[in-house]
């Protein structure tokens, strides 16, 4: 370029410092590029997506790791570069060295987080948009951090929960190796009622909705009390929310039906009073 000595040690600075910096940004976009190619081939919007959830919180957890490292060893290059802090960055590599040693004290719950989520990336007892219940909440995986997860819960409230919990403490998945699920709704009727007919009627209701998968359904008797006996309907769905409005629509029609078809079916109250030697019975709806 034809640079004067001044002018070339200038530039042969900002080189030193530009360069690195350069490099960085282009392997975190190929990174980049690369996860952004998963994601087009990884469709989680499919009824079978299992595989597809895989992938994507695999590929999502690791393309993190990797533009984090990227940039600390990016840092250190720059750092590098300038003479008066080069033991700053020879110092920051060094201790790149020396992480698997800090992870083994855990002395930094974020050091912690963040290596349980890499850790999470291959055990994988989450995925995205896997059902869990959490802290008693109802949700979906919506994203997965190096430190935390982001749940959606069904109001639309979001649970921020630390990633090691999913690795320490116990919670419900409902899509762990499929997202097949059963679901049960509970009846209260009076010991009188025609269990039978009741068992027949809900398959008619359950096979004519749309939102059950024809694995599963039955009707029985769990509990017996001298008021009532306690049904419980058994259905099966393709997943967790199709089985939620399932139950719903099986409650309302078996309801529906014994309050139309068998009133002599619901819950009564019994009870006897002494008059003197008179003795009569009565029965009143609960």
């Amino acid at each position: 370029m034809g640079l004067d000595p001044r002018a070339a040690l200038i530039w042969a600075q900002v080189a030193r410092l530009v360069t690195p910096a350069l490099f960085g940004w282009l392997v975190i976009a190929l990174v980049g590029w690369g996860f952004a190619v998963i994601q087009a081939r990884t469709d989680i919007s499919a009824p079978d997506n299992l595989s597809a959830r895989r992938r994507r919180t695999r590929a999502n957890i690791l393309h993190r790791v990797a533009v984090f490292v990227i940039s600390l060893a990016t840092l250190c290059l720059i750092l590098m570069g300038i003479p008066a802090v080069r033991n700053i960055g020879v110092t920051l590599i060094a201790s790149a060295g020396l992480i698997g040693l800090a992870v083994g004290a855990a002395a930094q719950p974020a050091l912690k987080n963040l290596v349980a989520g890499i850790q999470m990336a291959f055990t994988e007892p989450i995925r995205i948009d896997d059902v869990v219940i959490m802290d008693g909440e109802w949700g979906r995986i919506e994203e997965i951090r190096l430190t935390y997860v982001i749940v959606n819960i069904w109001d639309e409230r979001r649970l921020v929960v630390p990633i090691s919990r999913f690795l320490e403490d116990s919670f419900q998945n409902w899509t762990r190796t499929t997202s097949q699920i059963l679901g049960t709704a509970f009846l209260h009727v009076d010991p009188a009622a025609d269990v039978p007919r009741l068992r027949a009627k809900l398959e008619e209701v359950v096979a004519a909705n749309d939102k059950w998968d024809g694995r599963v359904v039955g009707l029985q008797v769990t509990d017996t009390a001298p008021d009532h006996l306690e049904l419980r309907a058994l259905v099966s769905a393709a997943d967790a929310g199709k089985a939620f409005d399932l139950r719903c629509d099986v409650r309302e029609a078996m309801m529906a039906f014994i309050r139309d078809e068998m009133p002599w079916a619901l819950t009564r109250r019994r009870g006897e009073v002494i008059l003197g030697r008179r003795r009569t019975e009565s029965l009143s709806p609960a």
